[in-house]
């Protein structure tokens, strides 16, 4: 299957990359002429479409990545077919817009992160297509959601990834302040974190118990999470989950 992608910006370059990471053939990948899309298709072999028209009528799949306010826009008035399948990673762009704007397409909903380079995007899928599953896992894992409101809080990820790389970040830089030298403060602290995140996702053991285990009484990770805590930080990043959220749903 041909993939075609219209908005060759920063996640789809990402996506790109991991494609070929993974040995996707250039030759079944067109691009849209606009953004990225020149500059990749040199570098990398794909085809270049003259325009998004042309796009869609040599694609069997579709992979919207433009900014959520230009997604429909982008897609009316194209050639679509009924056995197109088109997967749309424009955040807060419901299925039913998405239908509307590119009917008869099939419309699948996906949120995959720029790790999609690395073969490491937990990608969201909603509802699953079977033709999307060899992409999808060539740029890491799927997660699919049973339904849309489950799908947009999920969706929050996203934006969480961001504030954990600026947690690294923070994180990294109080360590440099601290006499570590930059390189080693950076590598630490993303280390850390994948460290435990793995831990997390690759044991059974209850989130809480993990904490339990590690938070020892009087120790050094107790004093850090009270003084956290006595700080509202919980409470703050539950908050900063929720201002996401109602902005996928569209609340200002």
């Amino acid at each position: 299957m041909t993939l075609g992608i219209i908005g060759v910006g920063h996640l789809a370059a990402a996506i790109l990359r991991g494609l070929v990471r993974a040995g996707q053939p250039a030759e079944g990948v067109i691009l849209s002429p606009r953004g990225q899309g020149p500059d990749l298709a040199a570098r990398h072999g794909f085809l270049l479409a003259a325009d998004n028209a042309d796009l869609v009528r040599r694609a069997d799949i579709v992979l919207l990545a433009v900014r959520p306010a230009d997604a429909e826009a982008a897609l009316r008035g194209l050639p679509w077919r009924a056995e197109h399948t088109l997967a749309s990673a424009c955040a807060g762009v419901s299925l039913a817009r998405l239908v509307d704007a590119a009917a008869p397409a099939r419309v699948v909903r996906i949120m995959p992160i720029t790790a999609a380079q690395l073969g490491a995007s937990p990608t969201l899928v909603h509802p699953m297509r079977p033709e999307l599953e060899p992409l999808l896992h060539a740029i890491g894992s799927v997660i699919a959601l049973p339904d849309e409101g489950r799908f947009e809080a999920a969706t929050v990820s996203a934006a969480i990834y961001g504030w954990v790389q600026a947690l690294i970040r923070e994180s990294a830089a109080w360590a440099g302040a601290e006499g570590l030298d930059p390189g080693t403060a950076r590598a630490l602290m993303a280390r850390t974190f994948i460290a435990a995140g793995r831990l997390a996702d690759e044991t059974d053991t209850p989130l809480d118990a993990l904490i339990d285990t590690i938070a020892t009484p009087g120790g050094i990770t107790e004093a850090g999470l009270i003084h956290l805590r006595d700080r509202g930080t919980p409470e703050a990043w539950q908050g900063a989950c929720d201002v996401v959220l109602r902005k996928l749903h569209g609340d200002s």
